[in-house]
């Protein structure tokens, strides 16, 4: 069944999604070498709290934090610690919020100082994958359109989904 939000309803999980996107900016600015993940999981919580929001991942199945994080190759939805970050990682965040009810959440994935020249071109890659991705969301396609627009995208540069 498929559930259809009403407009006021639409504009609060919008209000939500800016909440995350205005905590992931403020991470980003901060991403460094030296900085942990746990300073990063508390500077997230705490902006978050800042603007009327709760995180949505503390607690949720028993999760112990607000932020996801993912240095290198890490699986996704890893727990914040004292792992301090290093010159030529890259970190992937992953926050979300309930405001008012609603639901907000995204992840970046980031550099921290200078990475590597394929390392780049994988966080470009990975960009543009989602794009393309997107422009086949229209009506009337499928799920594999979009998958197989982000497959191609990155395969074509030698990575792999």
């Amino acid at each position: 069944m498929i559930v259809l939000k009403t407009a006021h309803e639409i504009e609060q999980v919008r209000l939500s999604s800016q909440i995350v996107a205005g905590v992931l900016a403020e991470l980003s600015r901060q991403v460094k070498p030296g900085i942990t993940t746990k300073e990063l999981n508390d500077l997230a919580e705490e902006s978050a709290r800042a603007r009327g929001a709760i995180p949505a991942f503390k607690g949720y199945r028993g999760f112990p934090a607000s932020l996801c994080v993912s240095i290198n190759d890490q699986i996704v939805h890893g727990i914040p610690d004292g792992r301090k970050l290093k010159e030529g990682d890259i970190i992937s965040l992953d926050f979300g919020t309930n405001f008012n009810g609603f639901y907000g959440d995204a992840a970046i994935t980031l550099p921290v100082g200078t990475i590597g020249e394929r390392v780049q071109e994988l966080l470009q890659v990975t960009e543009e994958s989602l794009y393309k991705g997107i422009e086949q969301a229209v009506v009337g396609n499928r799920l594999s359109d979009i998958s197989q627009a982000i497959q191609a995208q990155v395969e074509s540069h030698g990575f792999s989904v």
